[in-house]
């Protein structure tokens, strides 16, 4: 079956709009970046403002994809906001799994409420480690919702050919240590984004319910040198194409900064990868 290569990242003012909108929260050190970049500030002149608000500390940067960098903040320090993308399914921009019975659970591997069919690919296991921005103490009972495309570059319910799926969609409460564990696939890399995973926080199970209720909308990105090992695999073979074309350094979500949002990988291709994330909200 032919990639399809889609494009989440949007660079013009209207993008920009799109993405503040997309996290329902203030502006902050990335929108300010992205504003002063299209207003003519440089970076000296955006980041004193950007202090001043006192929102966000500046997060360390890593372009370089080795995930070396990450977990180099602290818990003090929030996720950084990013866009949801043009294919949520929170009910947004259309389709709306968030109501649907069976969206909540571990292993998203399949479509779930009436729909068939699983994605298949490298078995990848995510786990978000949600903790307070303010106290560092554990998010127990707090809710994730995670989606991504499959090993083509498609998302469920609106890519061609997938949108009788809803698969790579799920809900879960974080423990009583603040964790949320899925099982899924790795994702590809389709053209003009690095490999990501998408998330959104809110404060219960039952406001997960509605978009309106998130506390943050963020993405993982994947360390390099795992991509690299993934997409030499079969079924992958168009992610070593786009993957070669990009890098954090240049991608539209994770250019000015992707430390707070670089996954730590453990485990082997041919045994199953874990992706560990400490998430602060």
């Amino acid at each position: 079956m032919t990639a399809l290569h889609l494009n989440d990242d949007h660079d013009d003012y209207g993008g920009l709009h799109r993405d503040l909108q997309a996290t329902g929260a203030a502006m902050d050190r990335r929108g300010l970046l992205r504003l002063a970049a299209r207003v003519g500030l440089g970076a000296a002149t955006a980041l004193p403002l950007i202090g001043c608000g006192g929102s966000n500390p500046a997060s360390p940067t890593d372009t370089s994809g080795t995930g070396s960098n990450s977990g180099t903040g602290t818990c003090t320090t929030r996720i950084p906001q990013e866009t949801a993308g043009p294919f949520p399914g929170d009910g947004s921009n259309g389709p709306d799994v968030l109501g649907l019975s069976g969206v909540v659970r571990s292993d998203i591997r399949s479509s779930f409420a009436g729909l068939s069919g699983t994605a298949d690919g490298v078995p990848l296991t995510i786990v978000l480690n949600l903790v307070s921005a303010s106290s560092c103490a554990p998010l127990s009972g707090e809710a994730v919702y995670i989606w991504h495309c499959d090993k083509q570059g498609r998302y469920s319910l609106y890519s061609s050919g997938v949108t009788d799926q809803n698969y790579l969609r799920g809900v879960q409460a974080a423990d009583a240590g603040g964790s949320v564990t899925f099982t899924s696939i790795f994702p590809a890399c389709y053209a003009g984004r690095w490999p990501h995973i998408h998330f959104e926080v809110y404060p219960s199970l039952s406001a997960a319910t509605n978009v309106a209720n998130k506390t943050a909308t963020s993405q993982i990105a994947l360390p390099k040198a795992t991509c690299d090992e993934v997409y030499a695999t079969s079924g992958y073979e168009q992610s070593v194409t786009n993957l070669s074309r990009v890098s954090l350094a240049t991608d539209g979500i994770f250019s000015d900064g992707a430390s707070l949002e670089l996954a730590t990988i453990a485990g082997t291709v041919t045994g199953g990868l874990t992706a560990t994330l400490t998430v602060a909200v």
